[in-house]
Formats: structure tokens, sequence, C-alpha cells
């Protein structure tokens, strides 16, 4: 059976490369990078040379990243350490994030009685620029936690003008950019951003492995305790092996990009092409100019087909989505969709599509002729 993976939001495929340098570490530099021996100054060289490769393509300082085991822990940790250390007094969010952080923020909002303001939204998920500048003229401590791109809908942030309005508001800013990082170029010495996360998994790397970039003097402080790791942020032996391989993904992405974005925004633009074709009246949801590697569509099928097509597409050997893989067992409909789409159509059958440069033209060409039949 023909095998097409359409899923990349969730979880990429791991580069052959990445596994090879894995390996290498796994056999040959097993030491504790905590050790003054020889065996852990091995582990400690590969553990700041990865520091180095990941801020050299974010242009930062090495000491501003903190490796982590993902971006749901980053999240959790700015947001609490924000709250608890920093004296932040509100959070400004939206309602179409990830759960990492809406589900932090409402601990947070029970815990410490702290405001939250949930930034209004365009009908195409984009924030509204007006209304968050009228939130943050009120006087108090705030973050901005608002997301790069979102998982599911792929809607894109003006992470540069957001981070200037931030700044003109004396605002700390922090972006979930785990679907962003390794796919779209980050200067962070222009954009004005305290904190942002990522996942390894989600360029090409492996799982269980992430970084935070954590501006310089920001007064954050950890999450649990135990060592003094990570400068102290971020207890408990390192992963060599996983970091290696997370460093040696984002190299690979960066150097890869500019093809990887023309090669996957062609395939983008096909499969609309061949939608409008055989299912005119289908319908994008979020803005069809959002993020290169997403789309969520519409599909006109009958409601009753909803909980079928994923099924009827895995059957078929397609994998895609209908939002989050967090939520990915919960039959409720998509918390994304809920805020952007009319209350008639929440239901509808949508699927999110995700692309990687491992996909085809001929992978496109399968998933249209199993819709076709359902």
């Amino acid at each position: 059976m023909k095998k097409v993976y359409l899923d990349s939001a969730s979880t990429t495929q791991i580069r052959t490369e990445v596994i090879q340098e894995m390996t290498k570490v796994l056999v040959e530099d097993y030491g504790n990078p905590s050790s003054t021996h020889s065996f852990g100054r091995n582990a400690k060289n590969i553990l700041e040379l990865s520091r180095k490769a990941i801020a050299k393509q974010l242009n930062c300082s090495s000491q501003e990243i903190i490796f982590t085991s993902c971006g749901t822990e980053s999240n959790n940790w700015i947001l609490r350490s924000a709250v608890k250390d920093l004296k932040v007094k509100r959070i400004i969010t939206s309602k179409i994030e990830h759960h990492a952080v809406l589900h932090t923020v409402e601990a947070l909002q029970n815990e410490y009685n702290i405001q939250v303001d949930y930034v209004a939204l365009k009908s195409d998920g984009e924030i509204d620029i007006t209304d968050l500048v009228e939130l943050l003229s009120q006087e108090k401590k705030t973050l901005v936690s608002l997301m790069h791109v979102n998982n599911e809908i792929g809607t894109v942030l003006d992470i540069e003008r957001v981070g200037r309005i931030c700044q003109q508001y004396n605002a700390l800013f922090h972006s979930d950019t785990v679907q962003s990082v390794g796919k779209t170029k980050l200067d962070l010495q222009v954009i004005s951003i305290d904190f942002i996360v990522a996942s390894a998994h989600k360029f090409h790397g492996p799982k269980g492995v992430g970084f935070a970039f954590v501006r310089r003097r920001s007064g954050l402080r950890p999450l649990f305790f135990g060592g003094e790791q990570e400068k102290g942020l971020r207890p408990g032996t390192e992963g060599v092996h996983q970091i290696a391989g997370m460093a040696k993904a984002f190299e690979l992405s960066y150097h890869n990009l500019e093809a990887d974005t023309k090669h996957i925004s062609e395939l983008k633009a096909y499969l609309i092409g061949q939608l409008e074709i055989e299912f005119p009246k289908y319908k994008i949801n979020g803005n069809q100019e959002g993020f290169y590697t997403v789309l969520n569509i519409q599909l006109p099928f009958s409601e009753d087909k909803t909980a079928m097509i994923l099924f009827h597409l895995d059957m078929k050997g397609i994998a895609v989505s209908r939002g989050s893989a967090c939520q990915s067992g919960s039959i409720s409909p998509s918390h994304v969709l809920e805020e952007i789409l009319p209350k008639e159509e929440v239901n509808k059958p949508s699927l999110r599509i995700s692309f990687s440069h491992y996909n085809s033209k001929e992978d496109i060409d399968y998933l249209i002729s199993c819709l076709k039949t359902i």
C-alpha cells in the first residue's frame, strides 16, 4: 500500500544525517557533560558547539539558548517564571494559541489571580493589531504571548511589528515559534522579543528535545530544581545525543531553506489548484496566504462524514489530521476553528494538510484521488 505522510505540522521525518550524528555521539561521546574528566569534557564540547550552531542561525548569543525537552516545557517555564519571578500582573494572548500556552495561562490565572486579556481576532485568524495596542495602553506589568505561526491554520503573526509595539509599551514579548523555527529566517537582533521556543521534531530532528531563547538578563528562574545545568535554569543531565541531533537538523534546515521553501510552496499551490478543480466548493480555513507548510481546508461533504474522513484516508495509507496532534484523541471540534468559523461550519469536515520537502506532486495526486472516493 502506498504511504503518504502529510502531517508534518505534528511531527517530521527525521533526516538521515541527523540519525548518523546522534548514533556517533551515542557510541563515542557518552560522557556526562558535567563531569570534569575527558569523557565529560568531550560531551560538554558537543553541547556548546550545538548551542553555538543554533545561536548562529538565529543571530543571538549562545548564552541565550537554553536546552529543554520541548516547546511545551519551554512555554510553561517562561510563562510561569514571568508571573512568579518577574512579577507580571497581566498576560495578553489569543484564544487560538497552542494549549501549551492557553492551559498554562489559565493555571496561572487561577494560582496568581493575574489579569488575562485575549486580543481580538479577524475572521482569517490574524491578530487585530489595533485591539492589541488598545490593550497595551493600560498601564500594568504585562507579558504578550502570541504564536508566530498557528499550528492548525498557518496564520502568520507580524512578529517584528508586534515586537516593536511591545517595546513601545514596555511589555515583555514571548512567542511560541515551534511551527516557524527551522522553516523561516528569524533574526533575533532585529526582532524585539524576549523569549521564543522550539521543538527539534518540528524541523526533522529528534523528539524529546527543544530549546528556549531567553534574552540576556531576563531574570527568569528555573521551573524545577536539582542541578546547575543550563546556567542553573534547566537542571538535569542534558541529552547530548539529542541536542547534537537537534543542532544538525537545525543547520540542515537553514542550509536547505531556500530550496525547501520553493518546493513546498509549489506543492501547496498545486494542491490548492487541484482542490479548485475537483472540489470547487471547498474552503480554506484561515488565510490563503498563510504559512507555506500548512493548509487547513473545509471539504464540501456532509457533517456525518467528518468522523470517517481521517479513518478512510488512513486506510489508504495517507496521514493527515483535523488539528493539533496534542489533542488528537479529543472528539471536540478544534478550539482554533471554533474561534474563526461561523457556528454552523465548526462541525463540517475540515482537514489540516501539512507538508515537508519529502513530499511530491504524486502524494498530492494520491490524496485527491482518495478524497474523490469518499
